[in-house]
């Protein structure tokens, strides 16, 4: 496994992880997150159970093990009706097959940070989802605290659509974590105030111009049929009163 400082000049590849991987999988695991992951899940993992994964691996190391993992993406692809995303999707109710995928886990090794690997990795991920017809995102939880993590995803485009009270249990300790969903191939969250809004403000909108326009043609009648008439006729202007409209926003929304 990885431990001493990167090289200068790396040659970042990527790739499917496969079963020799497991061992150095289980070691970076254990270094980078305080949940500890049962046997069966690197099985899973390794062997392509029901879960898809990528290994970045450096073609350019000093040490000769070109072929070693210095960075994982894990991921699953799960029903959206059976999803905690269900109330926070717009879809047709009558599709009863659209999917999701969740993203399980993310690492890089520390001596390898800052070098785009895990945004490569991520993009493998959404490319995945995108390629399934039937899926509509990616989505994944972020624990509280984890900052550095929360402003990656942001950065990466993720939005973060609520807060989950004691989802993580850590050494008899609860902690709350953060849902972030990408949509791909269409998928949308359900109508937003913003959206109600300006729905409304635009049908009124073009209610109005109808008004007008109508009002235009009717007086322009008037004049046609009566043209030697030396009353003047003149049409009431009808000025559209503005609201300006301010949602406030904290960055992103939690619930």
């Amino acid at each position: 496994m990885v431990k001493s400082k990167a090289v200068d000049c790396p040659i970042i590849c990527y790739r499917p992880i496969e079963p020799s991987d497991l061992e150095v999988l289980e070691q970076i695991h254990g270094n980078l997150f305080p949940i500890r992951y049962e046997s069966e899940f690197f099985h899973n993992v390794v062997n392509g159970r029901d879960i898809v994964a990528w290994a970045a691996v450096d073609h350019n190391r000093p040490d000769g093990r070109t072929d070693e993992l210095i960075g994982f993406v894990t991921a699953r692809t799960v029903l959206a009706k059976e999803s905690e995303l269900s109330d926070l999707l717009r879809h047709d109710s009558l599709t009863t097959d659209e999917t999701l995928v969740y993203i399980l886990t993310l690492g890089v090794v520390e001596s390898y940070r800052n070098l785009g690997i895990a945004s490569s990795l991520v993009q493998k991920v959404i490319k995945y989802a995108s390629s399934i017809p039937t899926c509509r995102a990616v989505y994944l939880h972020v624990i509280s605290y984890n900052s550095t993590a929360i402003k990656f995803y942001k950065k990466m485009s993720f939005k973060c659509l609520r807060r989950l009270s004691g989802f993580y249990f850590i050494n008899g300790q609860h902690y709350d974590s953060y849902l972030f969903v990408y949509y791909v191939n269409g998928g949308r969250s359900p109508c937003s105030l913003l959206e109600v809004v300006s729905f409304m403000v635009s049908y009124l909108r073009d209610g109005i111009k109808c008004v007008t326009s109508r009002l235009r043609k009717n007086e322009k009648r008037k004049v046609s049929k009566w043209p030697k008439c030396k009353e003047s006729h003149s049409l009431i202007s009808m000025a559209q009163s503005k609201r300006n409209l301010v949602v406030e926003s904290s960055g992103y929304e939690c619930v």
